[in-house]
């Protein structure tokens, strides 16, 4: 049988284990075990428990339940709300400033806490309320919390990065670093379109009183004295530090990424014990078992997706069909038009974890030979990952705000979504026309690992 029909088949098998609803691990795995019986030596299954420990037996790897750790003791404290407090307390002034600051407000968790659906639910179950009572309609305030949770991906520490980096053998220290200007390129973006949407919104709310209409809660004004400002920062001060120090140990090359996870745990831990009050066994619970199931879950996922990986490979599965990407002699940039745009269609029904685990072996050979930076791609592959993050059919995060806010309808919130999926994609232009926004940092700090 030739490599393409059982390519075909192996595809086939898969998306078809993925449409009954089998768990994305189990669907990998299962699919993954009866190709290795019809078509691999039966000796190979006695090697599975061998290989997939071998696979995940990496150092970078042992980071992500300790970041998982990190972000869920500071994602259920009360940390989020008082990040969410102390932003719109200093920017209420600036028009928007209620948008903006939940912008910001997300930026900065998604920093501490590495996760998109963490970021979500910590800024959005305080932000929606208030910006709805502010007057925000429900799917300017969704589509905010949606798109600014997204960032958790791309902001170090990123769990997303962390896994590309073992995929595709690139440096995590240089990755994390490339995240950083895309990230605050995204903020802008995002931030300026809050202001321009929140502008729109006053004029039609002013526009409606002025002809007689009852008075707009959107046009009520906040006033902030300097004592109330410099109240809110008490609270969220040390997380900021802790964020700074995680950055500084890992990039000073003081500790390795799996020790600055370790150490940012438990600080994180220690943090919400001091400030918050979250000591005791009854408290800790919640946060450790959230931890270990979490890092089971996606553990899962990355050993089954790496065995699918491997048996691709053994089968010559990822080498025939990057051979064939190569044989289209695409022009470079239409080379990484055409895998983007499979990347977007795979995020329709899959997770970032399993497009990176399944995609690396097929598509960063060609790349390479097409001459991009891989630092780069990852980068661009992450924003475009977090696309997927925020529009149908599965979008995560749209999940996620439907759970906080129940009474804004799907439709509203995935309307509310699109205008920064565009934002997205023409943060991707940009980062293709200057790639320096993602390179200039980490050519600065780790030169010697180019």
């Amino acid at each position: 049988m030739s490599t393409a029909i059982i390519g075909t088949l192996y595809a086939g098998a898969t998306l078809g284990a993925m449409l009954a609803g089998i768990p994305i691990a189990f669907a990998l795995g299962a699919v993954a075990l009866v190709f290795m019986l019809a078509f691999m030596p039966g000796a190979s299954l006695d090697t599975v428990a061998q290989n997939v420990y071998e696979e995940m037996a990496s150092i970078t790897l042992l980071s992500i339940p300790l970041f998982i750790l990190k972000g869920a003791a500071i994602g259920r404290s009360k940390a989020g709300q008082d990040l969410y407090s102390a932003m719109h307390a200093w920017m209420h002034k600036i028009p928007g400033g209620l948008g903006i600051a939940n912008v910001f407000a997300c930026a900065l968790f998604a920093a501490m806490a590495g996760s998109s659906p963490a970021t979500c639910s910590a800024i959005g179950s305080a932000g929606i309320p208030e910006m709805r009572r502010r007057g925000y309609s429900g799917g300017f305030a969704a589509g905010i919390i949606a798109a600014g949770g997204t960032l958790g991906i791309l902001l170090p520490p990123s769990i997303t990065m962390i896994l590309y980096a073992v995929a595709a053998e690139q440096s995590l220290g240089r990755l994390f670093l490339a995240g950083i200007g895309p990230g605050l390129l995204l903020v802008m973006l995002f931030a300026g379109y809050a202001a321009w949407r929140f502008r729109r919104e006053f004029a039609m709310a002013r526009a409606a009183y002025v002809t007689g209409g009852p008075e707009h809660p959107i046009l009520a004004q906040d006033r902030y004295s300097m004592a109330e400002r410099f109240s809110t920062l008490p609270r969220v001060l040390p997380f900021v530090v802790l964020l700074t120090g995680v950055m500084v140990a890992l990039y000073g090359g003081y500790a390795t990424p799996s020790e600055t996870a370790g150490l940012g745990g438990l600080l994180a831990l220690a943090l919400i014990a001091a400030i918050y009050g979250v000591w005791r066994a009854g408290d800790v619970s919640p946060i450790l078992t959230a931890t270990l199931r979490e890092s089971t879950m996606l553990m899962l996922i990355i050993g089954m997706s790496l065995l699918y990986a491997y048996v691709m490979s053994y089968l010559h599965i990822s080498q025939a069909a990057a051979a064939a990407i190569v044989a289209l002699h695409l022009s470079p940039w239409l080379l990484l038009l055409t895998i983007l745009l499979l990347v977007v269609g795979l995020g329709f029904f899959l997770p970032p974890v399993s497009i990176i685990l399944m995609t690396a072996p097929i598509i960063l050979p060609p790349l390479r030979e097409a001459g991009f930076d891989l630092v780069w791609f990852g980068v661009v592959m992450t924003i475009t990952m977090e696309m997927g993050l925020i529009h149908p059919p599965v979008g995560l995060n749209i999940f996620v705000i439907k759970n906080i806010a129940p009474d804004i309808p799907l439709s509203e919130i995935i309307w509310g979504t699109l205008p920064f999926v565009i934002l997205m994609a023409a943060a991707i232009l940009v980062l293709c026309l200057v790639p320096g926004i993602a390179l200039w940092l980490p050519d600065l700090l780790l030169p010697s690992n180019k």
